[in-house]
């Protein structure tokens, strides 16, 4: 079926683009550089093979108002140009955090079929993205790219064969975990659960730890790829920014901008995202000088919605980062391309993270097996043309470990779900959530303006007593304050047999409990993988064995004495 009316775009206003120069790598040939002599503005010939160069870059934790273009304070000059050059996303989604919406990009699946149906996966877990499904950069390098990662994976590192560079990556230059030390690259865990996380295809770059701020680095590594790869092959870059994620720290000169900001975390976060905007002006006035560009496909997008307490904003979203509300899932998204047909245009057909996986498979004339159960849709031409997305409804989540609702019940699920779970879909207009949504405030702009606790001028959500259904027609209401669960009582029902199919499909949640082998402090102060392949084929030492001899005697005394307890219930 096709997908109904969506929302309508938001202002197609765009500024200039700043003119930061981006710096040549050092020790580069010029043969290995394509055509040379092109100045900004002026991109060399486009290359010669007939698969585009695919440019994904995501940014972390940038709110749905932390744009230019959507109304922002904070100034994005680069992002407002290129978007208004593209293709804005206005019907966007992503998940409500990192390793979620990471995972569905790189598999094109949802959560419930990857078992990563909850949380995050955290560092000192075994537990990483299950080897068995293909991941996109596998199926590029199937059809000749060269693939190249540059900044945070966290999709688990435990054990080797989950690291970046096993999971299709030619190179990697990043960080494993979520989070870190924008100048140190060190994350503590817990009290004495410190390390390195600062990786060079699987080792510690340690030869990198002069201290120079991640969006910089990780930006001259890419301006370095560029120049060293062939243009005329095709290439594959996945440049996943470490900012604007806290912890809350940017080179001085961008604070400048934004003395007039009081409050002390917006006025980081600004500056965080100024340093960004500025990075990927870098990025493309690269891809023009080492001749990428006129065959280039440039997809930007936010992992998850903004966190007002860390300085991000989602207005005139409800929630944040964590919740399946509108503003924890909605993301700041565009396509730029010289190939796009629509150039100049705004997308409000429904668009999913997952999506990318086929789309960009299609893009580079690859193929996806006819086995392969995927959650996501080929929209290119929905983004290049202005069709009708195929795409009617997304599953954003069911994590049935997640705190259960107190008031939820089958009952309430009028017999077809639990609404204590928590859980939330979209089809076509409509929009369900159950369960235990996550932070269900509004916060408008006005709440960084003063310094101290009385900047929370939240609109305070009254909770009904018991309430675990919520019914939103997004369409009409995108902004989640007109609940209609009670009004459209067969709606409600029609959504949660949807979600209860959805269900039946879930493979198990993986989510282990915690590793102490995984301390940095056991592997040379770096987080890294711990998991030795050859540990589960080690004969059980002297007491694990005697152990085992002693139970076996125990269940031999036990029969010889009659029936088990469990007989003597069920008689």
């Amino acid at each position: 079926m096709l997908a109904g009316g969506f929302l309508a775009g938001c202002s197609v206003l765009s500024l200039l683009a700043s003119a930061h120069l981006a710096r040549e790598p050092e020790g580069v040939s010029p043969a290995a550089r394509g055509e040379e002599g092109a100045e900004e503005g002026e991109p060399p010939a486009a290359s010669s093979s007939s698969q585009p160069h695919l440019i994904f870059i995501l940014a972390d934790d940038q709110g749905f108002r932390d744009v230019g273009y959507h109304g922002s304070e904070i100034r994005t000059p680069t992002l407002d140009k290129l978007a208004a050059e593209g293709v804005k996303l206005e019907n966007y989604y992503v998940q409500p955090m990192c390793t979620p919406s990471r995972s569905q990009f790189i598999t094109g699946k949802y959560q419930i079929h990857t078992g990563l149906q909850h949380s995050v996966i955290r560092p000192t877990q075994p537990n990483c993205l299950p080897l068995d499904n293909a991941t996109l950069p596998q199926k590029l390098k199937e059809v000749g790219y060269s693939t190249h990662m540059v900044g945070k994976w966290h999709l688990g590192f435990y054990r080797r064969e989950c690291m970046p560079t096993q999971r299709g990556f030619d190179s990697f230059f990043g960080s494993l975990l979520g989070s870190g030390d924008y100048y140190t690259h060190y994350k503590c865990d817990s009290p004495r659960m410190c390390g390195y996380d600062l990786y060079e295809n699987d080792n510690a770059a340690w030869e990198h730890d002069n201290g120079m701020y991640s969006t910089q680095m990780y930006t001259q590594r890419v301006q370095h790829i560029l120049a060293s790869h062939n243009p005329r092959k095709p290439i594959f870059l996945y440049i996943a920014y470490q900012a604007v994620h806290s912890p809350l720290q940017a080179p001085g000169k961008y604070y400048e901008r934004y003395r007039s900001i009081n409050n002390i975390n917006r006025r980081r976060y600004a500056a965080m995202l100024a340093c960004l905007d500025e990075a990927i002006h870098n990025v493309t006035f690269a891809l023009k000088k080492y001749g990428y560009y006129n065959n280039s496909v440039i997809i930007y997008s936010s992992d998850n919605g903004g966190q007002p307490t860390a300085g991000g904003n989602n207005w005139p979203l409800r929630g944040s980062k964590g919740s399946y509300w509108e503003g924890g899932i909605r993301a700041v998204g565009f396509v730029h391309s010289p190939l796009l047909r629509n150039k100049g245009s705004v997308c409000t057909e429904l668009i999913h993270i997952t999506d990318w996986f086929p789309t960009l498979i299609t893009l580079a004339e690859g193929q996806i097996d006819e086995d392969t159960q995927l959650d996501g849709y080929d929209v290119w031409e929905t983004l290049s043309e202005g069709r009708r997305s195929p795409r009617v409804d997304i599953l954003h989540n069911i994590d049935p470990i997640y705190t259960k609702a107190k008031n939820g019940s089958w009952a309430a699920g009028f017999g077809i779900w639990n609404t204590a779970i928590q859980s939330a879909i979209r089809v076509k207009h409509w929009k369900l959530l159950t369960g235990n949504p996550g932070y269900s405030d509004w916060v408008p702009p006005q709440s960084f303006s003063n310094v101290g606790s009385s900047r929370w001028h939240n609109e305070r959500v009254s909770w009904t007593a018991g309430k675990t259904v919520w019914l939103f027609n997004i369409t009409a209401d995108p902004y989640e304050r007109v609940d209609l669960s009670r009004k459209y009582p067969e709606v409600v029902k029609q959504l949660l047999r949807r979600l209860s199919q959805f269900n039946k499909t879930a493979v198990p949640v993986r989510y282990p409990p915690k590793d102490p082998r995984s301390n940095p402090n056991f592997n040379g102060g770096v987080w890294g993988p711990w998991f030795k392949e050859d540990e589960r084929k080690k004969k059980p030492n002297k007491k694990a064995a005697d152990k085992q001899k002693q139970n076996k005697t125990k269940k031999k005394s036990n029969r010889k004495k009659g029936p088990s307890v469990d007989c003597l219930v069920g008689g």
